[in-house]
């Protein structure tokens, strides 16, 4: 194991004291509310927090609840208009697509036991892009561009499996990770190729909003339930197998002396990050540095204690998507900024300042 600065520790797993960690949990949790009360008050249209919760609640709550004024009925349909509608469904599933991401990129990062694996490393979000170019191309509707997007990231997956077939179930001695590794990356490249060459080929009318899709964007997340339900999905998945994933860390043959059936577990693991990505990407395009960034800032409260960073990296990746489609809406509001420009500009600098700091 080399000695990168950002290197995950092989050899040993540092616990936590539960209670700290469900402290941890509690100030992600009351974090993620705050910032999900100021997505739906601020933007091109600020409403007072009264007015917010008014609108997320039944007209005949109104005089129910303390300290909110029941406002007049054409404001009150304004209001719940852009909250309901607008701000809350978007709000939602950026919060669903970050608590993907970030778990996907904590996945893979125990999976290829690499510090700068993240979700799109296996090549999911170039096939997803792949696909969803060609339906924009096509000037199809946004569910046939989101469903293909699912497509293209099912056929990346399915690529994978293929070809390092003998690397996820069949077990060999060997660390099979850094195989795997360039299987992904490989595919990642050849999925690049493609979207290049879509992208010169499109025309001038349809490029600003495939370049759009590209850099994240959560225009198109007015239906937030699907990547929820993947969000549900994922957790019930994954933590379960937790303690063990803190066995794997270890190595493939360290794994395998103390009982685990590691083949069946990286697959599994394989499976649930790739599906995880598969689905963020699908709502909300690619937004890059979340998986990567995430779960690095998260080991420095938990280390690498999957049953605690698991859920942590949930909250933090919610967060961090949500905070960042803020400032992208508000920014150069009326006007609206991709997603992914912002979480890239703030995650540059936060994983530079990580890397100088262990240096140290």
């Amino acid at each position: 194991m080399s000695r990168h600065p950002a290197s995950l520790p092989a050899a040993r797993v540092r616990t936590m004291n539960a209670k700290r960690a469900a402290a941890i949990w509690l100030v992600l949790a009351a974090v993620a509310l705050a910032v999900l009360m100021a997505s739906l008050a601020l933007g091109s249209v600020s409403l007072a927090p009264g007015r917010v919760l008014a609108a997320l609640l039944p007209a005949h709550a109104w005089h129910a609840a303390p300290g909110v004024p029941a406002p007049s009925l054409g404001s009150a349909d304004v209001a719940g208009e852009i909250v309901r509608t607008l701000r809350l469904p978007r709000a939602l599933a950026g919060f669903a697509c970050g608590a993907l991401l970030a778990l996907a990129g904590a996945l893979l990062q125990v999976l290829l036991r690499n510090p700068l694996a993240e979700p799109y490393v296996l090549g999911v979000s170039g096939g997803a892009a792949t696909f969803a170019l060609v339906a924009m191309i096509g000037g199809c509707a946004w569910w046939i561009v989101d469903a293909s997007a699912f497509a293209g990231a099912f056929v990346s997956i399915l690529l994978v499996l293929g070809l390092a077939r003998r690397e996820l179930w069949r077990g060999e001695p060997q660390d099979t990770s850094p195989r795997l590794l360039l299987t992904g990356a490989v595919i990642a490249a050849g999925w690049g190729a493609l979207i290049t060459l879509l992208l010169n080929i499109a025309p001038d009318s349809r490029l600003r909003g495939m370049l759009f899709w590209l850099t994240g964007d959560l225009n198109g997340g007015a239906l937030p339930w699907t990547a929820l339900a993947a969000l549900l999905v994922v957790l019930v998945a994954i933590v379960p197998v937790a303690p063990r994933l803190n066995v794997l860390l270890r190595g493939d043959a360290a794994a395998q002396a103390l009982g685990v059936a590691v083949m069946p577990l990286r697959l599994r693991v394989y499976l649930v990050a790739s599906l995880a990505a598969a689905a963020a990407v699908t709502t909300a395009g690619t937004i890059g540095f979340v998986g990567l960034v995430v779960p690095h800032v998260l080991r420095l409260a938990f280390g690498n204690d999957q049953r605690m960073l698991l859920p942590a990296a949930a909250l933090g990746g919610g967060v961090a998507v949500m905070g960042a489609d803020l400032i992208a809406r508000i920014v150069i509001a009326p006007a609206q900024l991709p997603v992914g420009v912002i979480t890239s500009l703030v995650g540059v600098p936060v994983f530079l300042w990580m890397l100088l700091r262990r240096a140290r």
